[in-house]
């Protein structure tokens, strides 16, 4: 899976070809925020693996959203897609195969990064 850099640097490099004027009115190109409560589609078939015992998989792509359940270390997690949230990290959203929780998770406390498919706007 790829690093925060890696899936930000191309929107970056489109964003520096684009004149201001091009993008009055428009969205912006960037990933965004799902907030509390929600659920992306399933894009990535990839699973993975936490960096850390006790992970939060919580409802919103925040830390201000409410825990859904915990992702330990022996525990299979089913990616479905990133985005970056409020805090400027990526979050994927995931599917605890252990468990059958469902939740968002930041992608540094995940062994590979999390997803690298990113979520619709």
């Amino acid at each position: 899976m790829r690093s925060l850099t890696a899936r930000l640097l191309p929107l970056a490099v489109a964003a520096a070809f684009v004149s201001p004027l091009a993008l009055a009115g428009t969205a912006s190109a960037a990933p965004a925020h799902y907030g509390c409560g929600s659920t992306p589609p399933d894009l990535d078939p990839e699973q993975g693996t936490g960096k850390a015992n006790g992970v939060n998989m919580r409802t919103g792509s925040s830390t201000a959203c409410g825990s859904r359940g915990l992702a330990y270390l022996s525990h299979t997690i089913n990616y479905h897609c990133w985005t970056l949230g409020q805090d400027n990290h990526t979050w994927t959203y995931a599917r605890n195969l252990s468990t059958g929780y469902a939740g968002w998770m930041r992608d540094d406390l995940l062994e590979d990064n999390g997803s690298d498919r990113r979520c619709p706007a």
